[in-house]
């Protein structure tokens, strides 16, 4: 009879979203040949409020077998159809960044050359007509699946707000059930080996834990990744110089909207999350332009109901590790680095660092090469959302002091370079996997008022009468698509509806 090896043991430092997700996909992937642990302490809080994400969620959830509806009942959920931002390029201006596509490509070009010659002929419409997902959120609409009124419309692609918090314990069910091993502890110290790996984890308790490899989904403080490898930290601060947020849940509001909101203010900008239960809320400034009790007290006048808990402070610096992969230690989540939750970018990059884990998961022997290639897609990765984010900060006409140091500072060559692609003829590109697409760096750039000088000379080959027509057949299949949509908050209730929530206090 052939003697089984011994499993690979991996260990999970940290729990809260960033952890119970890893745990989740290691229990429905790895269920042969591992043994995972999770080391998770009931006294150590988590940041909690990454509670609006982006379409790719729902490939996370499809690939656990997670039934949607029991998710948004466990969650406290609803849909998200795009992010509506507000007076950032000027007070009392907005735009929103929908899902999905806007318009409809034509031939070679893409649907944006078109509408900047429609803009420069006096026949554009703003890009709210365009857009099926624009226009459904703005009329606090939701469906599911194709479209109903007509075949050349696409379907509306979807993300979730959720209650972060109640994830990880909808996952934590999951993991469990599929043989994660939950321990209850704190982790007193950490021991490395001659060579410097990670050798093993020691509790309070006195409980060692080895491994072959290490998770760190420590947060911000990055036990194994920072304090015991010394990893080291790339700080984006002179890019993007919010170093502060805070946090606070507010009564549900009657706008049950379908989108996330995102208000610019005066040294920042502050955040409005709808969930069934409640509606999360946040200011994210620059310590450096305002005091904490200014911050505290414009987050609370900017609220749609009472507060439910004190507002949380949170601390940050911008940027990441110099190796999200370091020996034999992976950081996931917050102990790998930052970016502010601008864009819902934070779960989601949760979830591509565990499918780059996932695709280059090593044996007992860590191979070199396999460390610098993950390395090499989380830099690609954290860099092009980092311009992305710098976009929003950059592209303003605002006159506060803060503003004014966003629009005029040095830019990163990568954002430089798209940005003089774009202000010529309107060029955008995408490189490899470059998560946020041409569509959407089209919406922002266009909301935020940065036009190009000229379109490409092919969307002349139509004449302005026929352009013109195809516009508002665009906009008119839009409209009568979303007329027979039931409300957010009907579909919510036909579909998904959580029990009332127990009363007593919040956490954040």
């Amino acid at each position: 009879m052939t003697q089984q090896p011994e499993p690979i043991r991996i260990v999970i430092v940290g729990g809260g979203t960033a952890g119970w997700m890893t745990a989740a996909t290691f229990a429905r992937f790895l269920e042969v040949g591992f043994e995972i642990d999770l080391i998770e302490s009931d006294e150590i809080g988590t940041v909690g409020v990454g509670e609006a994400t982006i379409p790719q969620i729902r490939l996370f959830n499809d690939a656990l077998g997670l039934d949607e509806d029991a998710f948004l009942r466990a969650t406290q959920g609803t849909y998200k159809l795009g992010i509506e931002f507000v007076d950032w390029l000027r007070p009392g201006h907005r735009y929103m960044h929908a899902f999905g596509d806007v318009g409809r490509d034509v031939g070679l070009l893409p649907f944006h050359q078109y509408w900047l010659r429609a803009k420069a002929l006096g026949t554009a419409k703003d890009l709210t007509a365009y857009s099926l997902n624009n226009q459904a959120a703005l009329a606090d609409r939701m469906q599911r699946g194709p479209a109903r009124t007509a075949r050349v419309l696409p379907d509306m692609p979807s993300a979730f707000h959720f209650d972060a918090g109640l994830y990880a314990r909808h996952l934590r069910r999951y993991s469990e059930t599929r043989g994660i091993n939950r321990i209850e502890g704190k982790v007193a110290r950490v021991e490395q080996d001659s060579g410097g790996d990670v050798s093993a984890v020691v509790l309070e308790n006195g409980t060692t834990l080895s491994a072959d490899l290490y998770i760190d989904c420590t947060g911000f403080r990055g036990l194994l990744i920072e304090q015991t490898l010394k990893t080291g930290y790339d700080d984006w601060t002179h890019w993007l110089p919010a170093n502060r947020a805070i946090a606070v849940p507010s009564e549900r509001s009657a706008a049950f909207t379908p989108y996330t909101r995102s208000t610019a203010k005066a040294a920042g900008w502050q955040w409005r999350i709808p969930l069934q239960h409640r509606t999360g809320n946040g200011l994210v400034y620059s310590s450096q332009h305002l005091s904490d009790d200014e911050a505290t007290a414009t987050l609370l006048a900017g609220l749609d109901g009472e507060a439910l808990a004190d507002p949380r402070p949170i601390q940050f610096t911008t940027g990441k590790r110099r190796k999200m992969w370091n020996r034999n230690v992976v950081a996931i989540g917050l102990s790998g680095g930052f970016l502010e939750p601008l864009e819902s970018t934070s779960i989601h990059m949760i979830q591509s660092a565990i499918a780059r884990l996932m695709k280059l998961l090593p044996g007992r022997t860590i191979a070199e090469a396999d460390r610098v290639e993950f390395n090499r897609q989380s830099d690609f990765e954290y860099e092009r959302i980092r311009d992305f984010i710098i976009l929003h900060y950059h592209a303003n006409d605002r006159s506060e002091p803060f503003w004014k140091m966003c629009r005029e500072q040095a830019l990163p060559e990568t954002l430089s370079a798209k940005l003089a692609l774009w202000r010529g003829n309107g060029h955008i590109t995408r490189e490899h996997e470059e998560l946020f697409t041409e569509v959407g760096w089209f919406q922002v750039l266009a909301g935020q008022g940065v036009m190009p000088a000229g379109y490409h000379p092919l969307a002349d080959a139509i004449p302005a009468t026929d352009l013109a027509e195809f516009l508002d057949t665009i906009d008119q299949l839009n409209a009568r698509e979303v007329a027979q949509m039931p409300s957010h908050a009907d579909f919510i209730a036909r579909h998904c509806a959580a029990p009332a929530p127990v009363t007593g206090p919040v956490t954040a």
